[in-house]
């Protein structure tokens, strides 16, 4: 089959913007952790860039979109391992290494996504083993069910455009699970735990932003109407979303912060990402309305109900992606083949959305625990007292972000000010 050079182009241009995802993700994180910890944190997004790339080429691929062997409802086998066979495979009109490149930054942004949840206080070397495992046991399958045409919720009719459930619900599932696995942070809640770098957190969010372009538009496959629909709702959504969180803030709070405009625009991104090409522009600016909203007061319940998740990946991505699932099947927009309740079509999508959202929840959320708990009993799975109090980067990474030391400028020359005699004891001790 002859390629299409322009859907080709705006694929591999999409992955391309996903993958920036994951470096704006570690800005993101990096900032709304302690200055303690802002390496390790970053180090856990870019490891997972390292790790889940080569996961994907071995047999990640193989496994979520492979044809032959495995349970074809369930998983696939490892016909495609390696990516042998597909060098020169072309399917409708896109090569499948452009398509496999594509996924490859969607499995990477997900498993990095779970890591907010145990910011402070998780070894590195075990999330390291931890990122190829969880993979294998949660993302593939569930990737394979939703994306991969032979899938149990593919052949349900369950709509997730772009990953709602496969990344977000997934994720934000395995980082409750993680979450309790590891337990509190020394001195949460009581203790105040702001965040060191609020233009960092900007930062984040709008190389998230930007780079999710690539996420809904180009899971498109083409560039097409369809693209064009999931950009703008993209567009909209978001900015609505950052709204709704800074209303929210505004009433309950007395000020909108910039942390929470960050954190409502990731809360739009997040719900929009399943319905992108599911709604008209309207009904993605009542999504995110909602979701900011909704999001905003979210991140609150781990205060309640006792669960450390640093980060709030639970409040966000949990909660964000299954109010994108659901409002599928309540406001979906039939012209773009969403049946929902109030395009007249009934419950019966909603009914088909809530079982895909159900499902994932279970099961991400009890594999992961189990993996959690082995590599805790094993490997170990958090840092010692000592090491998270003094600070986590140093302990892990013998490294930090920033020298606090005594300034050593000087004049109008920059020459480095004069060091007592008694300051260059104390150095030298």
């Amino acid at each position: 089959m002859e390629i299409d050079s322009g859907n080709t182009a705006w694929v591999l241009a999409s992955a391309a913007l996903v993958l920036l995802m994951t470096p704006g993700l570690a800005f993101f994180y990096g900032g709304m952790t302690r200055a303690k910890s802002v390496l390790n944190m970053m180090m856990m997004s870019f490891v997972s860039m390292a790790v889940a790339g080569m996961v994907w080429v071995l047999w990640g691929y193989s496994v979520a979109f492979g044809s032959e062997g495995g349970i074809p409802a369930l998983f696939g086998g490892l016909d495609a391992w390696g990516l042998v066979g597909l060098e020169t495979a072309v399917t409708d009109g896109l090569p499948d290494l452009a398509f496999a490149a594509f996924q490859a930054t969607f499995a990477i942004i997900t498993v990095a996504l779970i890591s907010g949840a145990i910011a402070d206080r998780a070894k590195f070397l075990t999330w390291v083993v931890f990122i190829p495992v969880w993979l294998t046991l949660v993302y593939l399958p569930i990737a394979h069910w939703v994306w991969n045409a032979e899938g149990w919720i593919f052949k349900l009719g369950a709509i997730d455009f772009a990953g709602g459930t496969v990344v977000h619900i997934n994720a934000g599932c395995a980082a409750l699970a993680l979450a309790l696995v590891l337990g509190k942070r020394k001195g949460w809640p009581k203790e105040p735990m702001r965040p060191h770098n609020l233009p960092f957190v900007l930062l984040g969010a709008g190389l998230l932003w930007f780079g999710w372009f690539g996420f809904n538009g180009g899971s498109a496959l083409a560039a097409n109407e369809t693209a064009s629909l999931a950009f703008l709702n993209t567009i909209v959504a978001t900015g609505a979303a950052g709204f709704g969180w800074l209303i929210v803030e505004k009433l309950r709070d007395g000020a909108a912060t910039t942390l929470g405009i960050a954190s409502g625009i990731v809360a739009g991104l997040v719900a929009i990402t399943p319905a992108a090409a599911a709604m008209t522009p309207v009904g993605a600016l009542v999504l995110g309305l909602v979701a900011g909203a909704i999001c905003a007061v979210a991140v609150g319940l781990k205060y309640k109900l006792g669960y450390d998740d640093s980060l709030d990946v639970v409040g966000v991505h949990l909660v964000g992606g299954v109010i994108g699932a659901l409002a599928i099947g309540v406001w979906g927009s039939a012209a773009f083949g969403a049946d929902s309740l109030l395009a007249g079509g009934g419950i019966e999508l909603l009914g088909k959305q809530a079982l895909a959202v159900v499902a994932t929840l279970a099961y991400s959320f009890i594999v992961t625990f189990i993996i959690g708990k082995v590599l805790d009993l094993t490997l170990g799975f958090r840092v010692d007292e000592e090491a998270e109090v003094s600070g986590i980067d140093l302990a892990e990474h013998a490294e930090t972000a920033y020298d606090f030391g005594p300034s050593t400028s000087g004049g109008r020359s920059g020459a480095p000010a004069p060091v007592s005699a008694d300051s260059k004891v104390e150095a030298d001790a």
